[in-house]
């Protein structure tokens, strides 16, 4: 279960203008922590700490941040100016996502009625850049949002950082279960799991399909009966083989008993591992995606953890995302397409109507006909994310895109899919997408854009591509060389 989180809001300044100085600025925050608290702009809440003055001050605020767990982490705003030098003991431990507000308490300047007390009190201006220099000069990765604090673009913002900060929480803290091995002989799904622990906090741990066999094999007749009454509530049921879903039931209620005593967030299968298993999960995986789990298929760690904190960073906004599989391409001159799928595994989040609940025959796993949803993908706005092990770093791309409702029906391919059209077009974008080693699996997401993921890898310190509308793939191929360089020689 995801902790509540809340953000720390501190506010520097310092003795130099008097008590009385100091209490107007704790008041004006108050005032903003409230009105913050009040915007539907922003997915958590804000925790007024206190003013910042001197160095024990700011460091005692950091280290308490660090050890609480439902600090998620901490917004700063100079209202006055504050020496920066008072910043560096506490910025040299802070280990939480960090944001510099660039705001001030006033939108406007009192014409008639401005003197040098005011100047004293409302210094955001000359206070933000003493601040914002040393947050240069220790070279720590932050987000700097600049504007009026009451204005909705610069809440949504600070919303939008709120929500890539949500996903280091959870990134550090994410635990996936890999049911079986990684498919023999494919390479991206592959990766360093040891730096991946260490760079972004995932433990992911082999365990033997047995373990799982055996909570499949615990569950009740009486409990089944229930899941099946759950499934013809929120699904159409097209089938007459009722054992297959109620087989797809027994591996949802084990699976999900498994994950939540073992505290995982996500977790991957293989169909070259079933081994006491009647049938490769579909229906099962479906469900728990929908839920909030993260998955991967034939073992694909990172786009299961992946999956789970984009679910996470985009808690509220309920469009939908999912696991997500590059099957076909659609290449009608102007109207270039591609159609998404899994043998089973997609999300009936993003589904444009009520799916069904069909059987049908599986040509891969060897084992009895599975159950499984079947829909289309919603129209909209999205974005594809892949995370790929370089050897030595991470790299997250993430190519914007438009989910279209597929040109016909597909009345043979009874599997729940999607349709896009990916930007700039599907020329660029796919040879883009190739040259940065992308996968063929990714994480599609109706609720997230580019800037959430961009700040959750400026976070964690791991290198992002963005392909876009105006992607040049001449201009790519000297970022990655210019990327290169800079990860060859640590900058």
């Amino acid at each position: 279960m995801m902790i509540n989180y809340e953000f720390w809001f501190v506010i520097g300044s310092q003795h130099l203008y008097g008590e009385e100085v100091i209490n107007q600025v704790r008041e004006h925050g108050k005032i903003m922590v409230e009105r913050l608290n009040e915007s539907d702009k922003l997915p958590w809440k804000v925790k007024l700490v206190d003013v910042g003055t001197t160095s024990d001050e700011i460091t005692n605020i950091v280290e308490e941040a660090n050890y609480d767990k439902s600090c998620a982490g901490i917004m700063t705003w100079m209202h006055t100016f504050s020496p920066s030098k008072m910043w560096i003991r506490g910025f040299t431990r802070l280990n939480k996502p960090y944001l510099h507000m660039n705001t001030q308490f006033n939108r406007e300047i009192p014409w008639d009625k401005i003197d040098m007390d005011f100047m004293n009190l409302n210094q955001s201006a000359h206070g933000d850049r003493e601040h914002g220099f040393i947050a240069t000069r220790l070279r720590m990765p932050r987000k700097i949002v600049v504007g009026y604090w009451r204005d909705e673009d610069f809440q949504e913002k600070v919303g939008n950082w709120m929500r890539s900060a949500i996903g280091v929480m959870e990134s550090r803290n994410l635990k996936v279960a890999r049911f079986g091995d990684n498919m023999r002989e494919v390479a991206v799904t592959e990766g360093d799991k040891v730096e991946a622990q260490i760079k972004l906090g995932w433990a992911i741990n082999y365990y033997p399909v047995g373990d799982l066999v055996g909570y499949i094999y615990d569950v009740k007749e009486k409990d089944i009966d229930k899941q099946i009454e759950m499934y013809k509530e929120k699904y159409d049921i097209v089938t007459d083989n009722i054992d297959s879903v109620r087989y797809q039931a027994k591996i949802e209620i084990g699976m999900r008993k498994f994950l939540e005593e073992g505290n995982f967030g996500a977790f991957t299968t293989t169909f070259e591992d079933l081994y006491g298993l009647k049938q490769l999960p579909g229906l099962a995986i479906q469900r728990l995606m929908e839920d909030g789990y993260g998955f991967g298929a034939e073992g694909d760690w990172k786009t299961a953890a992946l999956d789970h904190i984009m679910k996470t960073m985009a808690k509220g906004l309920n469009k939908g995302s999912s696991f997500m599989e590059d099957y076909t391409y659609h290449l009608e001159r102007d109207n270039a397409l591609i159609l998404g799928a899994h043998m089973l595994e997609v999300s009936p989040s993003i589904a444009d109507a009520r799916p069904t609940v069909q059987v049908h025959k599986l040509g891969i796993g060897g084992k009895e006909d599975p159950a499984r949803l079947v829909f289309n993908g919603k129209e909209g706005d999205i974005i594809l994310a892949s995370l790929v092990d370089l050897g030595g770093r991470m790299r997250l791309i993430v190519n914007d895109a438009v989910a279209v409702k597929p040109l016909k029906d597909m009345p043979n391919l009874p599997v729940a899919r999607a349709m896009w059209k990916p930007l700039p077009d599907l020329e660029t974008s796919a040879e883009a997408w190739i040259l940065a080693g992308g996968s063929h699996h990714s994480v599609m997401s109706y609720d997230l854009n580019a800037d959430h993921m961009r700040d959750f890898a400026e976070l964690l310190g791991i290198e992002f591509i963005h392909i876009n509308e105006n992607t040049d793939i001449k201009e790519l191929k000297k970022e990655f060389m210019y990327n290169d360089i800079a990860w060859k020689l640590g900058v």
